[in-house]
Formats: structure tokens, C-alpha cells, sequence
């Protein structure tokens, strides 16, 4: 059995994932929907084996041998780019692997709020891109990025577990360091980035509290600084900053949030119902002077009202965003209520 044709074949096919586990044919991702790739064999333990040995390096082997799992990347020239996890299930192998195409689309191919083109035009502060695993996150950052690389002449680095877009340098200058390979953590990446003369800086994923801190006092120092949270909306996302810090702290970072948070946009995908293909809900806060005040002063249950009532600037609710899909006949009514914040509200709304 071939990994390059498995891929190859599920890459044509359009798939998101692709999963490759022991005691089962190959099965692919497409449209958010799991589906078999009939066309190959049930994946014995050794063939699984052999798929990890050819895409893992020493060091990656050794860390699986250790732990029985591993995070790494793989990359097929004039293919695509995979995000695999290895790991153990019933004793055989199992690789989950995320396709990250090679070329970064273009900001204006996603389907995203014309507001969001305009984020890459912020000289400093904080944004960030929220939502589900598998939302569009990463491709949304690397879109913003690319933007900024053919306009600006500045230097942007990347701190990423594990690399997943690859940019080429054009008007700015772009380093690319990958969790293990290049830094021992995201906390260490940031802190040295800071010496390193930059501009932009995209850090994967504010994961604990010594990242979120240093993500903080970068924006807050004249950087811009972007980044993600696996949070479902913009207040959640607030209160999810907020609670990585110990009481005695919130107060403090309540001010410095408001004082460098820019943006929140949050994300969630949909399978299209007029053609095949997915497209995203987006719920959108801008920070302004009503925004920075509810959080410092720890009204952040108030922002949903106000982005409610700011849609003129380009803020808009998730559900907002949901009914706008639906009644442009992108999402089916079953996606668009499941997927709501109030779906109660939703429907209602949707029967009008």
C-alpha cells in the first residue's frame, strides 16, 4: 500500500483529514463528513508502521517511543503540507493527518468579512482568531499574514506547533519556528522573539498562562501580535484570558487586555448546500471605547449587546452571520440552528 497514493487520492477528493488506522481501510475527511476510501486494503499494524516510519524523523520516533504519541509534520512536494498525530490504539498504529495546502489563499477567497482584511492594517495590539478545532483558524492567520508579506516591509515571526503554511519572504522578511524543532516551547519562543527585532509576531496557540502573559506585554510593548484560543465566542474568549490568571492578578489583566486587545473573530465552518465545498460563520468584535471599558471594568456579558448594536463598524454576532448564510442559501436550516449560540432564538428568527 502507497501513503503518497492514499494522499494523493485524498487530496484530489477535496478532504480536510485524513486518517490512517490499524484494522481499517484509510478513511478521509470531505465536507466535514468521515468517509471510507474503499478503493484500499484494512491497514494492518505493520503497514501502519511502515507509514510512520517513512514520514517521522529520529527525534520524532524517539518522542513516540517515549510517549506513545507524537506531534510532527510532513511535506509532499507539489502536494501539500500534513499536520499528523501519531499515536497508539489497541495496540497498532494510528495517524490522524491534517492537509494544509502548500499555497496560502488569498484573504478574499475564504469568505470572510470584508473587516477582517482590514485587521492587517494595525500596527500593534492583540488579535485573535477562536473556534473549534478544524474551524479555519490557521488558514484565516496565514491569509492575514500573507497580506501583511506583500505589503509591508517588516519582519514577521511565527512561533507554530508544528509549521503548517509555508510563506516565502517577499516584501517582508519571515522566520518560521516550529514547537520542538526550533524552540523548546511557546513561552521560550515568545520571549527570545522579542529580541529578535520583530514587527508581527503569530504565536499558534495561547495554550497557558506564561504564553498568554507574554503575548500580552508584546502587543502591549508595539507589536502586533496574533494568535488563537480554542473559544467559541468573543466574551468567552475574554473570560478564557482572564481565568488563566490567579485572583489576585484578574484585575491587573483586565486592564491590560483592554488597554491591547484589538480584535476577537471567531469561527465556525459550514458544508455548503449550493455547491460542495465549505464556507465560515463569523462572529467579529472590534475593541472600541465601549468594548475596552466593559472588560476593564468585568461587564464582558455586555459585549454581545454591543456588537449587536455596532454592526455599522463591521462587528457582527455568530448568529447574525448564521442567518445572513442561510438566507443567502449557502447552509442548510439543520446546520444553522445546530451550530447557533441561542438556537431558540435562531429558529425563530430563521421561520420569520
Amino acid at each position: 500500500m502507497d501513503l503518497h497514493q492514499i494522499l494523493k487520492a485524498a487530496y484530489d477528493a477535496g478532504a480536510s483529514d485524513v486518517h490512517l488506522v490499524a484494522g481499517n481501510p484509510p478513511v478521509m475527511r470531505v465536507n466535514q463528513v468521515m468517509t471510507v476510501m474503499e478503493k484500499y486494503p484494512v491497514i494492518t499494524k505493520e503497514i501502519g508502521r511502515s507509514f510512520f516510519e517513512l514520514m517521522a524523523n529520529p527525534d520524532v520516533r524517539s518522542t513516540f517511543e517515549r510517549q506513545k504519541d507524537a506531534d510532527f509534520s510532513y511535506y509532499i512536494e507539489g502536494l501539500a503540507r500534513y499536520r499528523v498525530n501519531a499515536h497508539m490504539q489497541r495496540g497498532g498504529m494510528g495517524l490522524a493527518m491534517r492537509m494544509i495546502k502548500t499555497k496560502v489563499p488569498p484573504l478574499a477567497a475564504l469568505n470572510l468579512p470584508e473587516v477582517i482584511a482590514r485587521l492587517t492594517y494595525l500596527p500593534r495590539g492583540l488579535v485573535l482568531v477562536t473556534g473549534d478545532t478544524g474551524s479555519g483558524k490557521s488558514t484565516t492567520l496565514a491569509a492575514m499574514i500573507e497580506a501583511m508579506n506583500q505589503r509591508y516591509r517588516k519582519h514577521i515571526i511565527t512561533l507554530e506547533d508544528p509549521v503548517e503554511y509555508t510563506f516565502e519572504s517577499k516584501q517582508c522578511v519571515i522566520e518560521q519556528r516550529e514547537l520542538g524543532q526550533d524552540m523548546p516551547s511557546f513561552a521560550s519562543g515568545l520571549k527570545h522573539a522579542l529580541r529578535q527585532d520583530p514587527d508581527i509576531i503569530l504565536v499558534g496557540e495561547m495554550r497557558d498562562l506564561e504564553t498568554t502573559a507574554l503575548a500580552i506585554s508584546a502587543a502591549e510593548t508595539g507589536h502586533l501580535v496574533l494568535s488563537t484560543l480554542h473559544t467559541v465566542n468573543a466574551s468567552q474568549t475574554v473570560e478564557r484570558i482572564i481565568d488563566m490568571y490567579p485572583a489576585g492578578q484578574q484585575n491587573q489583566i483586565r486592564s491590560m487586555l483592554a488597554n491591547t486587545l484589538q480584535a476577537v473573530v471567531s469561527q465556525t465552518l459550514f458544508s455548503r448546500t449550493d455547491r460542495p465545498g465549505m464556507i465560515p460563520g463569523v462572529e467579529t468584535l472590534l475593541c472600541t471605547p465601549a468594548v475596552r471599558n466593559l472588560v476593564r471594568e468585568a461587564r464582558t456579558f455586555e459585549i454581545p449587546n454591543v456588537i449587536e448594536t455596532s454592526r455599522n463598524i463591521g462587528m457582527c454576532s455568530l448568529d447574525s452571520s448564521i442567518a445572513e448564510l442561510y438566507f443567502n442559501g449557502y447552509i442548510s436550516r439543520e446546520d444553522a440552528i445546530a451550530q447557533s449560540a441561542y438556537p431558540d432564538k435562531l429558529e425563530r428568527q430563521l421561520a420569520a
